[in-house]
């Protein structure tokens, strides 16, 4: 895709997991008794049925699979949805169809059939490359598992990336080098590098509180942010988002379409989405509770509790903070258009100077972008800029 060209994205929610990780707050549930996965799959053909009719006649760029635990979907399940989409869009010959998947042996036997079924990209929730860690992450797989999923997965998917934590207790910037240079021999050319962070009503959040589970501090957190980058960067696989490294023209475009601010349909308990529907942006949530969400679209075609447009001010908002997490930034012209509003120079002037902001001219193309150091702090600038 062009510079900054959002594309048309289906967001599909699996909410089953095996276990919950304990740094988890996704909108994820165990289901000990399984799930019957035909009826959810008519659910999930009935509600993206429901937003075809809402959003008509696009061309969808991207899909991803998310959860939750995907690789828990029956590949029946995940060719139904597949087809649902197919029958209600036109899917672009050169579309991504991404399914995120835990390297576990049980998982990865169903690989093959993922293939056929349609997808084309696996996202592999690794999380660390030492089994201490695994283990403190709640992780159900070992190492050899992520190892021989990830070979799996290189030799059965035309793309594959996978997830890395870090900031996890007890780390070292020296362990965590060693890390990411066996992690680019691995991935190949796509890595999403998380931050460790304690979120509410999790079980870390409980440690943490009663000094159970101690983080590394602000310093040796930015240390081992700027470790992720020297190594990525030499690597070839500088950072096109935050948390996202990728040789160029390798980037994930389901993201893409998040932070260039397009449009997607988010279907499944919990997903969000934001379409435009009679020249109104709209923004849409789902019922969280799986079984509740299930009989909500099983009477009325769709789980929503939210829908509501958005107002120009909160439309630019939203740009600003997605965008600001890209290396190529925003369009200052599409920023003015979508909000209707103008960008202060002096405020933009004044976080230049800083280093935290740069502003970018091509021609007739203005483009504002966080620097390196602006991007360790992105919360603050956005906050600023917004004001």
């Amino acid at each position: 895709m062009a510079l900054g060209e959002p594309g048309f994205g289906i967001y599909v929610h699996w909410p089953f997991c095996a276990s919950k990780c304990p740094y988890c707050d996704f909108n994820s549930h165990v289901r000990p008794n399984g799930v019957d996965q035909p009826r959810f799959a008519r659910a999930l053909a009935r509600e993206l049925a429901h937003f075809a009719a809402r959003a008509p006649g696009r061309t969808v760029s991207s899909i991803f699979f998310g959860g939750g635990t995907p690789s828990l979907m029956a590949p029946q399940t995940v060719e139904t949805v597949l087809e649902a989409i197919a029958k209600n869009w036109t899917i672009a010959g050169d579309a991504e169809v991404t399914l995120e998947a835990n390297p576990s042996s049980a998982e990865a036997e169903n690989f093959a059939a993922y293939r056929v079924a349609g997808v084309n990209r696996l996202s592999l929730g690794v999380q660390a490359l030492n089994d201490r860690d695994l283990k403190r992450l709640g992780r159900l797989h070992d190492v050899a598992e992520a190892l021989d999923a990830i070979a799996l997965a290189r030799l059965t998917f035309p793309r594959i990336s996978f997830d890395l934590i870090y900031a996890r207790p007890d780390q070292t910037v020296a362990e965590w080098k060693e890390e990411l240079k066996a992690a680019v021999d691995l991935a190949a050319d796509h890595l999403s590098v998380y931050q460790l962070t304690i979120e509410q009503e999790t079980r870390f959040a409980d440690l943490h509180a009663a000094g159970k589970l101690i983080l590394p501090d602000m310093d040796l957190a930015a240390d081992l942010w700027e470790a992720t980058h020297e190594v990525l960067d030499a690597a070839g696989l500088p950072a096109y988002e935050t948390s996202n490294h990728a040789r160029p023209g390798a980037e994930s475009r389901h993201n893409l379409v998040y932070w260039r601010y397009g449009e997607y349909v988010g279907v499944g308990a919990g997903a969000h989405g934001r379409i435009v529907e009679e020249g109104e942006r709209r923004a849409t949530a789902m019922e969280k509770n799986p079984e509740k969400w299930l009989r909500l679209v099983e009477a009325h075609g769709h789980g929503l509790v939210d829908d509501e447009a958005l107002t120009r001010e909160e439309q630019g908002d939203e740009y600003l903070l997605m965008g600001l997490r890209l290396a190529e930034g925003i369009d200052l012209d599409r920023w003015e258009d979508i909000s209707g509003r103008v960008l202060d120079p002096a405020r933009l002037a004044d976080l230049a100077s800083h280093g935290m902001v740069e502003e970018i001219r091509e021609g007739n193309s203005r483009r504002v972008r966080a620097t390196r150091d602006g991007a360790s702090v992105l919360d603050a600038v956005v906050a600023d800029l917004a004001a």
